[in-house]
C-alpha cells in the first residue's frame, strides 16, 4: 500500500503512559504516512463511545513529558514529520488523508466511526476518510494522572534559535513555548553573522524558508497564539528591548544565552525574564563526529554525499560516460576526494594538468597568451612562468578575463577529448576535477556538480601550512574565488573534508553508492561497470 500524504493519529492513553507507548505507535504510523503526521492527544477518550468531542489536555508537566517522548521517538524515523496538536477547531496545513488510532477502546466499526467524528469536529476533516487501528493496548483504562499542577502561564514568551531543518528538539522547544504563552510568542531566527561559525553553514536553509516552516508548524500546533517571527542579526534581538516579554524558553545548552539576555534587559531598565528550561533530546542515530543531542548540524552532516537537487537536464550530453564535475575552493580537499573516487573506479580528468598542457610551447594557448601578456612572462627556457603571469592578472578583472578567454576554451576541448577516451575505455563514470568548473561554465559538460567545502578558517590554515603564505595572503586568495555558498547553490552533491580522512572516505563511498543507484535507474546509461 502506498503511504498516505498526511495523517491524523489519535492517542487516547493516559499521558503518563505515552513515553512507554510512543515508540511503538510512531513505528506503526511511520510506514503509513509520507507527509505530516498530526498527533491528537486526548487521554481517556473512548472512540467507540457516543459522539466523541475534542478536548485538549491541560498544560501540565506530564504533557511536556509526553511531547518529549513523542518527538524523541519520531527521531528514529528519518523524515517523519510529527506535529503534536495542542489546540483544535482549525484547519490543518495538510488536511489528513488517513485517520489512525493506537489501540482502539472498542470494536473496529464504532471506533472508526468515532475517529471520523472526532476528526470532523476538531479539524474539519471530511467524512469517509480511511481509518486504521494500530496495534497496542485496547484503549486507556489506567488510573487518572497524579496532580502536579499546571505549567506557568505568561502573556508574552520569547525563544531564539537557528531552526534549520525543523527537527524534534526544535518542535519540543516550540511546543513548550506554545504551552506557556497565552497571547504572543516572539521567535528570533538566527541569520547573517550569527550563522558564520555554524558547521556546514552553506547547507543552512534560507531564512525565508526556515521562517515559513516555523509559521506553518506553530499555526498547526496551537492556532490561538499570536506568532511574531523575526530575523536575528545579533545574539539578543528584540528580547532585550521588548517590555512586554515575561519569559524566555531555553535548553540546558542555551541557558547561558538566556542569562545574557537578562543581563542586557537589566542594563536597559527592563525586568528580567523568567527562564523556563526544557530537556535536550538524545539522537538515536548519532554518528561519528556528531552531537549526542538531536541537532541541525548533525542533520546537515548527514546531507553530505546525498543528492541535494536533481541532476542537470542535459539532453545534449551522452548518457555514458556519466560525468561528475568536482569543484571546490583552495584548501577544500577536492584533490583527495578525486583520488578516492578514482579508487572506486571513476575515470579522472585533472583540469589543472590540462591547463599546464595548454601553456606549454607548441600548446594551443601558448602563442596567444604570449602575444597578450608579453615576453616578460617567459622563463629562461621559453616556458610561460605561471607565477609571473598570475601576478599580472591578480586583482585585475579585465586582464584576468583576457587570459581566461584564451585558456578556458582550450582546456574545455582537451576535457572533451578525455571524456571520449573514458568512453573508449568503457568507463561508466568520469570525474572532471576542476577548481574553476563553475567560473568557466564547464558545468555544461557534466551531468552533476559535486562541491567540496571547508570552513574559511580551516582553509586558511591549510593554505598557510601548504604554501607558506601569511594569514592575510591566504584569506586574500580565498576571497578572490567563488564562495562556498555560491558553489553549493549550483551543486547536486556536497562533500566536506573537515574531519578525519576516514570520515571523508565514508562520505565519498556514500556518494558513490548513491550515484550507482541513480545510474541503475537510468535506462539509457545502463548498469555502470567500472
Amino acid at each position: 500500500m502506498a503511504p498516505f500524504p498526511s495523517g491524523l493519529l489519535v492517542l487516547t492513553a493516559p499521558l503518563g503512559s505515552v513515553p512507554g507507548r510512543a515508540a511503538a505507535a510512531l513505528a506503526a504510523a511511520a510506514g503509513l504516512v509520507a507527509g505530516p503526521l498530526y498527533v491528537h492527544l486526548q487521554p481517556g477518550l473512548l472512540l467507540g463511545g457516543s459522539a466523541p468531542l475534542p478536548a485538549a489536555p491541560p498544560p501540565a508537566p506530564v504533557l511536556l513529558r509526553a511531547l518529549a517522548a513523542l518527538y524523541s521517538a519520531a527521531a528514529a524515523h528519518r523524515g517523519l514529520d510529527v506535529r503534536v496538536l495542542l489546540g483544535h477547531g482549525h484547519r490543518l496545513a495538510e488536511p489528513p488523508r488517513v485517520l489512525l488510532a493506537d489501540g482502539g477502546g472498542g470494536d473496529e466499526g464504532p471506533v472508526s466511526f468515532g475517529l471520523r467524528q472526532l476528526a470532523a469536529a476538531a479539524y474539519g476533516c471530511p467524512p469517509g476518510l480511511p481509518t486504521l487501528l494500530l496495534g497496542g493496548p485496547d484503549g486507556p483504562r489506567a488510573a487518572p494522572e497524579g496532580s502536579e499542577g499546571e505549567l506557568p502561564a505568561y502573556p508574552d514568551v520569547v525563544v531564539g534559535g537557528t531552526f534549520d531543518r525543523l527537527h524534534g528538539a526544535h518542535r519540543l522547544l516550540l511546543s513548550a513555548c506554545c504551552l506557556l504563552a497565552r497571547r504572543r510568542l516572539l521567535v528570533g531566527v538566527a541569520d547573517g553573522e550569527l550563522l558564520r561559525h555554524k558547521v556546514l553553514k552553506e547547507l543552512i536553509e534560507p531564512y525565508e524558508l526556515r521562517a515559513a516552516k516555523l509559521r506553518e508548524f506553530l499555526a498547526d500546533v496551537q492556532p490561538s497564539v499570536l506568532y511574531d517571527i523575526v530575523p536575528l542579526g545579533d545574539p539578543y534581538g528584540p528580547a532585550v528591548t521588548d517590555p512586554e516579554l515575561r519569559c524566555i524558553v531555553v535548553s540546558e545548552e542555551t541557558r547561558k544565552g538566556g542569562e545574557a539576555v537578562n543581563k542586557k534587559r537589566l542594563e536597559n531598565g527592563l525586568a528580567a525574564l523568567e527562564l523556563f528550561e526544557i530537556q535536550l533530546i538524545k539522537d538515536p542515530e548519532r554518528g561519528r563526529n556528531e552531537e549526542e543531542k538531536i541537532s541541525s548540524s548533525s542533520l546537515r552532516q548527514r546531507l553530505l554525499g546525498t543528492l541535494l537537487r536533481p541532476p542537470r537536464e542535459a539532453p545534449t550530453l551522452p548518457p555514458r560516460p556519466y560525468v561528475i564535475g568536482l569543484t571546490g575552493g583552495t584548501g577544500s580537499g577536492k584533490t583527495s576526494i578525486a583520488r578516492l573516487l578514482g579508487q572506486l573506479g571513476a575515470f579522472l580528468i585533472d583540469a589543472d594538468k590540462l591547463g599546464h598542457a595548454v601553456y606549454l610551447p607548441g600548446g594551443p594557448a601558448y602563442e596567444r597568451v604570449l602575444a597578450a601578456f608579453g615576453a616578460e612572462i617567459l622563463s629562461e627556457d621559453g616556458t610561460i612562468n605561471r607565477k609571473v603571469l598570475g601576478a599580472k592578472v591578480f586583482g585585475n578583472q579585465e586582464r584576468l578575463k583576457s587570459l581566461t578567454d584564451i585558456v578556458w576554451p582550450e582546456i574545455a576541448r582537451l576535457v572533451r577529448k578525455e571524456i571520449g577516451e573514458a568512453d573508449a575505455q568503457g568507463k561508466a563514470v568520469c570525474v572532471l576535477d576542476a577548481a574553476v568548473l563553475l567560473e568557466a561554465g564547464w558545468q555544461e559538460m557534466v551531468h552533476e556538480v559535486w562541491t567540496a567545502v571547508i570552513p574559511e578558517d580551516e582553509a586558511v590554515k591549510r593554505i598557510m601550512d601548504r604554501d607558506g603564505l601569511s594569514e592575510e595572503a591566504a584569506r586574500s586568495r580565498l576571497r578572490s574565488q567563488m564562495s562556498n555558498s555560491q558553489r553549493v547553490e549550483q551543486s547536486q552533491v556536497v562533500l566536506c573534508t573537515l574531519w578525519e580522512p576516514e570520515v571523508t572516505r565514508k562520505q565519498v563511498e556514500k556518494a558513490w553508492d548513491l550515484l550507482q543507484q541513480r545510474l541503475s535507474h537510468t535506462p539509457a546509461a545502463g548498469s555502470p561497470s567500472c
